[in-house]
């Protein structure tokens, strides 16, 4: 159970989760579902899930003689986590010190047991940063195969489905794109980051893939949808992506908006009932499903932006914010992040010496707001907001037509977000139960057979990296007044409440084997004592190209 700890004049974090939605897709492989960590809001309480803040691990007996060694190490930049932007920013530096004939060492840690293995995204990619980090892509033979050829775009009732029109210069224009499979393309990255000598350390600490018969399979086909079945003041939609990888595959997503409100809502069932929708199965119909897992996504847009710069540490790609919600991508902006970041990095290093520690590289801050990436999100700022008027969804869609179409997102206004997501749910009282359908093995499935598919593994023995701030709230708050909606809202069954041996209360069981390292539970918890912390390397899903 060891680790590894790096001084570093630069310290990139690429993978700090500011979420904001939860994305859940599936691919069809098996997996394991093991152990199970609890804790009891009845004395006595256990300190399986405490948070170490509170009860020490080393005065813990249960870790005792358990070796959580430390390992240090000297770098002059670090990268924390092995995504597209964390990818991008060590493949620049490394080119530019190449170009200056200057020695930089720079390592990547990625918590995952090989890079790409928690990836997911049913992705499109505009090629616009991936152009300027390797002009010779394709010769390079970057797994882009999918060009994309259609886009259809429309609002689903239940049982009905009204076709949108994708006017030119709408953020949902795919025109130039690519549909990927972003895990393959993390790991063609990594390959490149490598061959150029970037030192890449793996192990450091919902999409579904479709296999359908061929006659409903039309490669380069994007398909997205809002609507049914989420009503219409809850943000969310779907997507299909029809992939050309000499298989009839297709990556399928639904998203839902964290910030809702009925705390009977169930993210995992509302993607299994959309599957049912009349214009989605029979799509699926005759398919196999051969891949599941699901993600947390930062979708507040400019208005939720922190700031990216600190002593020693700069903030790149997803950990910021910077994917465009409405397009529904972020690759592009996160890779350009990390070029922007690079190129300040090293211009920083060359006027202080690499042997400077805590460098504060203040300038990334301004070069990343004089960016295209920044005038992309501002031009798209009030597109979600806007769907927290009366009207919901069908206010969003007007305001995008009419204000983005026309004025390019030029208005002298910028609407806010109405608070943190967990402050959003209301209580059980207020709200009406969901009756979900059965599942039908077919198009829908159950919550665990559906994380087995997700590869997710951790070692028994390590420490829990759920962890409660107190034993007692999940019952007295969360199950109390709003019947326990962590059960629902976390897409791997990680949570749920079981009665005691007196069968008279209730206590609160984390099933943390489970976990597919979405940190839902994190954001949407109302009283805001989950804590969620890395685990022990090499843990969690193992996603294949997802």
């Amino acid at each position: 159970m060891a680790s590894r700890l790096f001084r570093s004049s630069a310290l990139v974090c690429s993978s700090v989760p500011l979420v904001t939605a939860v994305r859940l897709g599936e691919l069809f492989l098996p997996g394991t579902i093991a152990s199970r960590l609890y804790s009891t809001s009845s004395p006595p309480v256990p300190r399986i899930t405490t948070h170490y803040s509170i009860h020490p691990r080393e005065k813990d007996p249960r870790w005792e003689g358990v070796n959580m060694e430390r390992f240090s190490d000297n770098v002059d930049v670090l990268v924390v986590g092995g995504g597209p932007a964390g990818l991008t920013t060590a493949i620049r530096l490394k080119q530019l010190a190449k170009q200056g004939g200057q020695e930089l060492r720079v390592c990547l840690v990625e918590k995952a047991s090989h890079l790409g293995a928690h990836i997911l995204s049913g992705a499109c990619i505009e090629p616009s940063a991936l152009n300027e980090l390797f002009p010779d892509w394709k010769e390079r033979k970057a797994p882009l195969h999918t060009p994309i050829t259609q886009d259809k775009f429309a609002i689903l009732t239940k049982k009905y489905r009204i076709p949108i029109p994708i006017l030119p210069g709408l953020p949902m224009n795919n025109h130039g794109n690519y549909i990927v499979r972003l895990g393959n393309f993390v790991r063609w990255l990594g390959e490149q980051a490598e061959d150029i000598g970037v030192e890449i350390y793996p192990g450091y600490a919902a999409s579904e893939l479709w296999e359908v018969p061929s006659e409903n399979w039309h490669p380069g086909r994007v398909e997205h949808t809002v609507g049914w079945p989420l009503d219409r003041n809850t943000y969310g939609g779907s997507f299909i992506y029809h992939l050309n990888e000499g298989e009839p595959l297709l990556a399928v997503g639904f998203v839902v908006g964290l910030d809702y409100e009925n705390p009977y809502l169930n993210p995992f069932c509302e993607f299994q009932r959309f599957k049912h929708h009349p214009s989605i199965a029979c799509t699926l119909e005759g398919g196999k499903r051969i891949s599941y897992g699901a993600r947390a996504l930062n979708e507040g847009g400019i208005q939720s932006l922190p700031r990216f710069s600190f002593p020693g540490g700069l903030l790149v790609g997803c950990s910021p914010g910077l994917m465009n919600v409405p397009k529904i991508k972020g690759t592009h902006t996160a890779m350009k992040s990390g070029i922007i970041a690079a190129d300040t990095i090293y211009a920083k290093l060359a006027v202080e010496g690499p042997n400077v520690q805590g460098v504060h590289v203040d300038e990334y801050d301004e070069a990343l707001k004089s960016s295209w990436v920044w005038n992309e999100l501002y031009a798209v700022r009030n597109i979600r907001p806007s769907f927290h008027s009366p009207l919901g969804l069908y206010g969003g869609i007007i305001y995008t037509g009419v204000f983005y179409w026309i004025l390019r997102g030029k208005e002298p206004w910028t609407l806010r977000h109405k608070g943190p997501d967990h402050s959003r749910l209301r209580q059980a009282k207020d709200c009406t139960p969901i009756e979900y359908p059965r599942p039908d093995g077919r198009l829908s499935f159950d919550l665990l057979s559906s994380v087995a598919l997700s590869g997710t593994n951790h070692e028994h023995d390590q420490p829990p990296h759920l962890t409660l701030h107190d034993d007692a709230s999940p019952v007295q708050n969360n199950l109390a007044l709003y019947d326990g909606p962590e059960q629902r809202f976390c897409p791997a069954g990680v949570y749920e409440f079981v009665p005691l041996e007196s069968k008279k209360e209730m206590r609160l069981q984390i099933n943390a084997q489970n976990c597919v390292h979405c940190k839902t539970c994190d954001i949407k918890d109302p009283s805001q004592n989950i804590n969620w912390v890395v685990p022990e390397s090499g843990g969690g899903p193992a996603y294949n190209g997802m």
